[in-house]
């Protein structure tokens, strides 16, 4: 079955803060729960914010690091999902399922990109 990587790309600078809504992370929970019982999770993760982070570039023969955070950056990746799911459709479909458990206010976009097996 085909593996496919889901990039959550949050605005950094605009995220929520604080503590999550209670029933946002028992929905999230069932959520997981259940794509997890449907052997199709992997793996899940947030990320910690790019302020924490560093980027490493390879150019002309040269290594440069910046440390973040990353201002010029309006949309990063905030977390990612590893589905293994019969085909892009399926992957596509949990997705929206996580996108919709979140609240109306937030702007949360997902980008699902199948791993390519060797």
């Amino acid at each position: 079955m085909p593996r496919f990587l889901t990039m959550i790309r949050i605005d950094e600078q605009n995220a929520p803060t604080g503590d999550l809504d209670p029933e946002f992370e028992k929905r999230m929970g069932a959520l997981f729960e259940e794509v997890t019982n449907a052997g199709v999770m992997l793996d899940t993760a947030g990320l910690t914010p790019t302020s924490e982070g560093t980027r490493v570039t390879w150019s002309g023969g040269n290594l440069s690091y910046i440390d973040g955070p990353f201002t010029e950056s309006k949309e990063v990746v905030g977390g990612y999902a590893i589905l293994q799911a019969r085909d892009k459709a399926e992957a596509i479909e949990w997705t929206k399922r996580f996108l919709q458990i979140h609240d109306k206010h937030w702007t949360v976009t997902a980008e699902v990109r199948q791993i390519a097996d060797r």
